[in-house]
């Protein structure tokens, strides 16, 4: 396995192996975020960066996509980190989760489990399968994979196409942890790579990204809520809570009025992925249980989109607001992409951590009242 050598905050040594891998510029770092609000770089290096998970010892695991390679960066806030290469080819290891010192991830076919990763992050050996018999269908197959507040792995299920009538798609389902006992919590969905608990309520929120080919202006993603377990949120038949789908074949499976709307439209094609409800201490208390959303950014759309994070504001269970948190990983003239956020985590100190695919990198986020 790999090790790489200790870093600052702003450079992470990197082996010839990472070399092509790294952007050859410096990381871009003009990005707009709300007055006393700052970013900066943590970990760079881990090309295709996803889903993260961080052990209460400080030990930042990244899941990727295309990569296939598993990371974990051992003090990841000490200028002592190292990082290690914990899996290689995999087949789109994005999801990540830890659970009482073991380390799960989610692949397209399969989800499994590292046991006692922190103990092994040297020489892990192989890992064991958990849920093995998943489709092997590429498209919206990865797995952003979530250990609830029961303690049971939830997995969603993306619908392996634009708009199709597949039922066994399209599902977010529940196991227990050794992947027994399944159980389908929200269906009609067709691509969720983004599932929080409310703090509060401990009700189950996730994304779910809109279908292609419409338009440029529709349909949106969605912000949703599982209210009642097993409920139909409305694909293929209807997208955003209030548009038929123009097929009638596929129109024809059920009607918007039978199925849930989201909480919240969000941008069309703004590839909504991970949402995280503020639970830390450093924000100002106006983002406590406020819901941050990770925009991937568009890639069928004449003037592109996303590429930031969006701030959900709640009133209860009401979204209130929807507005710009972090942008400018699009530039100005709308075409030049600098990055594309993915996946976001709370920190102990109150920080927002953010994964971004593109750049092989780590943001950290955080704030003080005299910036």
């Amino acid at each position: 396995m790999r090790v790489l050598l200790p870093s600052l905050l702003l450079a992470v040594y990197v082996s010839s192996a990472f070399a092509a891998d790294t952007p050859a510029e410096p990381p871009f770092l003009d990005v707009r975020l709300p007055e006393g609000f700052k970013i900066e770089v943590l970990v760079s290096g881990l090309s295709s960066a996803r889903g993260m998970a961080l052990s209460d010892d400080n030990t930042l695991f990244v899941g990727t996509f295309r990569k296939g390679h598993v990371y974990a960066v051992s003090n990841v806030f000490s200028e002592t980190r190292q990082i290690y290469t914990i899996a290689e080819e995999r087949k789109l290891p994005s999801g990540i989760a830890l659970h009482d010192g073991d380390l799960y991830v989610g692949e397209v076919t399969q989800v499994v489990r590292f046991d006692d990763i922190e103990d092994n992050l040297a020489n892990p050996g192989e890992p064991e399968i958990v849920v093995g018999d998943f489709s092997k269908k590429m498209l919206h197959g990865w797995k952003h994979i979530q250990i609830g507040p029961d303690d049971k792995l939830y997995v969603p299920q993306g619908s392996p196409c634009n708009a199709c009538d597949l039922p066994e798609f399209g599902v977010i389902t529940r196991y227990e942890l050794d992947g027994s006992e399944p159980e389908v919590v929200a269906r009609g969905i067709r691509n969720s790579v983004g599932m929080a608990w409310h703090p509060v309520t401990g009700e189950l929120w996730f994304t779910d990204n809109g279908r292609d080919r419409l338009g440029d202006d529709i349909p949106p993603d969605e912000l949703n809520r599982v209210v009642e377990e097993g409920a139909h949120f409305g694909f293929p038949f209807c997208h955003g809570g209030t548009i038929i789908e123009p097929d009638p074949k596929l129109a024809g499976l059920g009607s918007c009025a039978d199925s849930v709307a989201p909480v919240q439209q969000l941008g069309p094609h703004v590839a909504a992925l991970q949402l995280r409800f503020y639970t830390g201490d450093m924000f100002p208390d106006e983002y406590r249980n406020q819901i941050f959303i990770a925009e991937h950014g568009s890639w069928d759309r004449s003037e592109k989109i996303g590429y930031r994070i969006m701030l959900v504001r709640l009133d209860g269970n009401k979204a209130v607001s929807y507005e710009p948190f972090a942008e400018g990983w699009l530039d100005s003239d709308g075409d030049t992409v600098h990055g594309r956020p993915v996946d976001m985590l709370v920190a102990p100190d109150g920080s927002l951590l953010v994964s971004d695919d593109s750049q092989g990198l780590i943001y950290r986020i955080s704030y003080s009242a005299n910036d």
